[in-house]
């Protein structure tokens, strides 16, 4: 989207007020007091936190609240605690441990639940299983697991004892699977028999079995019973996790943790096709998406939250883990597609467990919106209250369809902007405190401090297309990359002196809103989950006959972004539809099928700079309007345009 497109969105979008007798209901009850609040955050950021981290239950005080600056900085300084106490221990001692912590659903039907305290009794026995193969604190712990509740027990279990856990989306190929797992070198992986989605069968075990060689750091492969398929189980090495568990007792001492020790190390993709680890410490991760969670959903005690999210992608624990647990509401966790087997699988979901809060991204919310109004109105969702998203800009056409569709105008939609690095949604909106804006991401939220600067660093006039960036740290922000520390401030700090870089473009309207337009790196974001072009075009390099690669994201109307694939060949003669077929499948081997390009256009040139850069940008234009925008003169050959052009038109590649 250029500026003058954005600046015609910004014009017709017009702010949505909560009413007042809403804002009555949240817990700060008015608008005015939200705002009060984020004053506060933002004048007196060290006091503002200390007041926050004080609603957490802790082992001993910390010493300061803040200490250093960007890129190096502590939170709580010297304060002891444990985030699974936070997360269940504590509401079970305030008398909520016969309140449904987490609903499990599988696509083929089968349930799950667990009240505080049956879940407290799970996690301390896997805690245990897990202490059983000599992990302690700061040991590496993988989790390679679908949407399962054992996920989230793994996951709250690896924080009990004060393991460094990582999961791996199940989805990926062998290949990223074993890139991880090599960089991360977990003592334990925690995986499946196998997986369902949309009937057919993921063996994930098997995966494992092809990459646990290469990891001689794996002691032990600890493996869900989930279909019941046959695996090979390697005596010494791999166990079921239901014999482990029956045995392992149902009381764990929780491990005391220094607020800043590190808890979580989550994979993004790179622009160099590496991908990078990023670490939160995981107290920090806990105390700001408590607070976040708080505001962003409005959430009480009765609330009944599904998160839509893979448990694969870092947005399922800020919000189904951490944001919903450390508020002590219910969270629904779904395995499988949300349209499968039936298109309303969906709806059949919110209306069964009275969703109340939703949290998915604008894909999810476009796939519905394909589906017409009549399926909305099959069903009874009208307890719905909150929808909060993040992924991808949001267009102002699906938010109106989300409040005056979905949601009868009685919901509050709440766009955020967040990255695995920030690890929560420092711009976002207050749930019925803060006005609405279609398409905008929200406001600079609470303790947040972001800007919009140009090349130079300097901020830029309203309503004015620059670079993101965050000036002031807060708790859960990435502390560093796994063993990467010079990447990690060649990635965020080097660009603008002592602020964090965000890699997306974005302007503040004369109301405050931010719009977040898309990545200023080659990555793009699909269905909300990011990936490299880098990655994709090393795939498609391995083909014969490829000579160079560009890879660029598209718009989708479902999924936001999608790849396209610029493959110059060697010779022309090579260009068939075998070609493609053999460029999908290693695609699919590579990264999996989340990386399948909407289309492959196969070329004989490319525009490049002097300096032998491809001109991803120029396809981009190329594809999305036809034409190409600005100066082409720089370029070492600029008849290399029109012969694309040419060959996109003659292709007639969707656009």
């Amino acid at each position: 989207m250029d500026v003058s497109g954005i600046l015609k969105v910004i014009a017709e979008s017009e702010l949505v007020y909560p009413s007042e007798e809403r804002q009555a209901k949240t817990s700060l009850g008015s608008s005015r007091a939200f705002q009060e609040l984020l004053e506060k955050s933002k004048q007196d950021p060290a006091s503002f936190w200390d007041s926050v981290a004080k609603e957490l239950f802790w082992y001993e005080p910390w010493k300061e609240t803040m200490t250093g600056q960007l890129p190096d900085f502590r939170f709580f300084e010297g304060g002891i605690s444990n985030p699974c106490v936070n997360l269940i221990d504590r509401h079970i001692e305030n008398g909520a441990g016969n309140r449904t912590a987490l609903i499990w659903e599988g696509e083929n039907g089968d349930t799950k639940f667990f009240t505080y305290n049956m879940l407290l009794a799970e996690v301390n026995r896997f805690a245990n299983a897990l202490r059983s193969f000599g992990v302690k604190k700061g040991d590496c712990v993988a989790i390679f697991l679908p949407n399962l509740a054992e996920a989230f027990i793994a996951i709250l279990a690896c924080f009990r004892i004060g393991a460094i856990y990582n999961t791996v989306f199940s989805g990926y190929s062998e290949k990223s699977l074993k890139d991880r797992l090599v960089s991360f070198e977990p003592k334990v992986i925690v995986t499946a028999d196998a997986t369902a989605r949309r009937g057919k069968l993921f063996h994930l075990k098997e995966k494992v079995d092809a990459v646990v060689q290469d990891v001689p750091s794996i002691e032990a492969v600890i493996v869900v019973d989930r279909l019941g398929t046959e695996v090979n189980m390697t005596e010494g090495r791999d166990y079921w996790w239901h014999e482990l568990t029956k045995k392992a007792s149902a009381v764990c001492e929780p491990e005391k943790l220094e607020a800043n020790e590190y808890g979580i190390v989550f994979y993004t993709s790179g622009t160099t096709g590496k991908p990078k680890g990023v670490v939160h410490s995981g107290m920090a991760f806990v105390i700001q998406n408590y607070i976040y969670g708080k505001y962003h959903m409005d959430h009480h005690d009765d609330d009944v939250f599904w998160c839509t999210a893979d448990v694969g992608w870092l947005t399922m624990h800020i919000w189904g883990v951490a944001g919903a647990l450390a508020n002590g509401v219910t969270t629904v966790v779904y395995e499988g597609a949300i349209d499968y087997p039936t298109k309303d699988r969906f709806y059949q979901v919110m209306e069964k467990y009275r969703v109340n809060k939703l949290f998915t991204a604008p894909t999810a919310l476009r796939m519905l919106k394909s589906m017409g109004e009549e399926a909305v109105n099959q069903f009874d969702v009208s307890q719905l209250d909150v929808v909060s998203l993040v992924g991808e800009p949001l267009d102002p056409e699906t938010w109106h369809w989300t409040y005056e569709v979905l949601g009868k105008k009685n919901i509050c939609v709440n766009n955020t902007w967040g990255q695995t690095e920030t690890a929560g949604c420092p711009i976002a909106g207050a749930a019925w405190l803060t006005p609405m804006k279609p398409g905008s991401a929200g406001i600079e939220f609470l303790g947040a401090d972001v800007a919009v600067v140009d090349e130079e660093g300097k901020p830029v006039e309203p309503e004015t297309l620059g670079n993101l960036i965050i000036r002031k740290p807060f708790p859960m922000l990435c502390r560093t990359l796994w063993k990467e520390p010079e990447r990690y401030l060649s990635s965020y700090f080097s660009q603008v002196d002592g602020a964090y870089y965000a890699s997306d473009l974005a302007l503040i309207d004369k109301d405050g809103h931010i719009w977040v337009v898309g990545r200023s790196d080659d990555a793009f974001n699909v269905a909300g989950h990011r990936l490299s072009t880098m990655e994709i075009e090393s795939a498609v390099m391995e083909c014969n006959g490829i000579a160079e690669a560009a890879v660029i994201g598209i718009p989708d109307e479902i999924k936001g972004e999608v790849p396209l694939v610029f493959a110059r060949l060697s010779d022309m003669s090579l260009a068939t539809d075998e070609l493609k077929e053999k460029i999908n499948q290693r695609i699919e081997q590579v990264i999996g099928k989340i990386a399948l390009p909407k289309a492959i256009v196969f070329t004989d040139t490319l525009p490049k700079t002097v300096s032998g850069k491809i001109m991803r940008r120029l396809l981009k234009e190329i594809i999305v309007s036809g034409k190409v925008a600005g100066d082409i003169t720089g370029l070492e050959d600029p008849s290399t345009v029109a012969q694309v052009q040419k060959i996109v038109a003659e292709k007639t590649v969707t656009r």
